[in-house]
């Protein structure tokens, strides 16, 4: 009977007592909140801590001084949408790549090794150079939406074998449909109009610009009952990130059990490219952090996911909307800086997919 751990996955340290980790979600859960204020404070418009405080109480109706309306406009309308997106953002990332990686056994997975973003950023480029009527009248969101799970049901379909998705297979399947999805994208860049191209360039690096209060709900929801599921069935994550035979050894199913996580990391990363664009990396580099802090049992390394992603993506916002203000740049181009850099610390280490 085989019991590999996950190729190249280095679990990280010893697991910490319980005190300890509670210490950690504890500084983390701290760290989001001070991220938070920091997001909604720094612009191109300053505002003071206190007054964002003021805001926040007043549109929650605590007895606190009514705010200037101009910097009540600012905070509640545009800044904190924006950060509250990229938190939810951050978060659902960081599990919908913990997800692939546990599936595919391989510490180099993320949402765009299976084909999920590629696949919304070929609905949304569409809807923007051809229109909707291109695809049933279907608004940007709902279009990117749609092509995340086209590309995956596709991914799918050729990597399953004998019913089950050996992760070789699957992975090679999700790069060959990535690059076909991808390659229908850019030939529609090249045939997009001038004032196309901008919105194109930032839907497929990845975006908050355009957060809005009523893009947090649908999110929000299928990425909190997405991990709450997760975290249920850690024990299952566990054995199949140690082995298939070792898995259906314990009794579980392992064909079943892949395609409940592929399809809940498509919803989840479906969601989140259709608000935000494709952002790279941050599925990569947080699940790995999150090991390194608790190592790789997956209950405390999920939740911590969650919370390093919910710290992660507004710092990368935040560096995307201030380094060259009042110009703002793709956050997909902060993700990459730092996720390129973690790639490679990635490949040293591996050795033909083994930690070396």
């Amino acid at each position: 009977m085989t019991t590999t751990r996950p190729s190249g996955v280095r679990h990280g340290p010893p697991f910490a007592p319980p005190g300890r980790f509670a210490v950690l979600v504890a500084g983390l859960s701290t760290a989001v909140v001070v991220v938070a204020l920091l997001g909604v404070s720094v612009g191109s418009v300053g505002v003071p801590v206190t007054t964002v405080w003021q805001v926040v109480g007043h549109h929650l109706g605590l007895p606190v001084t009514p705010p200037d309306p101009v910097l009540d406009q600012i905070v509640w309308t545009v800044r904190v949408p924006r950060v509250l997106l990229g938190i939810v953002v951050g978060a659902g990332l960081a599990v919908g790549g913990a997800v692939i990686q546990t599936v595919v056994r391989n510490p180099l997975g993320d949402p765009y090794l299976i084909g999920i973003v590629p696949g919304a950023g070929l609905g949304a480029v569409v809807v923007i150079v051809l229109g909707s009527a291109a695809v049933g009248g279907l608004g940007l969101s709902a279009a990117a939406f749609l092509g995340a799970w086209a590309a995956f049901g596709v991914t799918f379909l050729l990597g399953r074998r004998h019913g089950a998705w050996p992760p070789v297979r699957l992975v090679l399947a999700g790069v060959a449909v990535g690059y076909l999805v991808s390659s229908a994208t850019y030939y529609l860049q090249t045939v997009a109009a001038p004032n196309q191209v901008q919105r194109v360039l930032f839907w497929t690096l990845g975006s908050l610009s355009g957060a809005a209060w009523e893009q947090l709900a649908l999110p929000v929801v299928v990425i909190a009952l997405g991990t709450g599921w997760l975290v249920l069935n850690g024990r299952r994550l566990n054995a199949l990130a140690a082995g298939t035979d070792l898995a259906a050894s314990l009794g579980i199913t392992v064909g079943r059990l892949q395609l409940q996580l592929m399809a809940l990391s498509a919803l989840v990363t479906g969601c989140i490219v259709a608000v935000a664009g494709g952002i790279g990396f941050a599925g990569l580099v947080v699940p790995h952090l999150a090991r390194l802090l608790v190592g790789a049992e997956h209950r405390r390394m999920l939740l911590t996911s969650v919370l390093v992603g919910a710290v992660f993506l507004p710092l990368a916002d935040l560096a995307a909307r201030t380094l060259r203000a009042p110009a703002e740049l793709p956050i997909g181009v902060v993700t990459a800086a730092v996720g390129a850099p973690f790639f490679l610390w990635l490949l040293r280490r591996t050795d033909g997919g083994r930690a070396s």
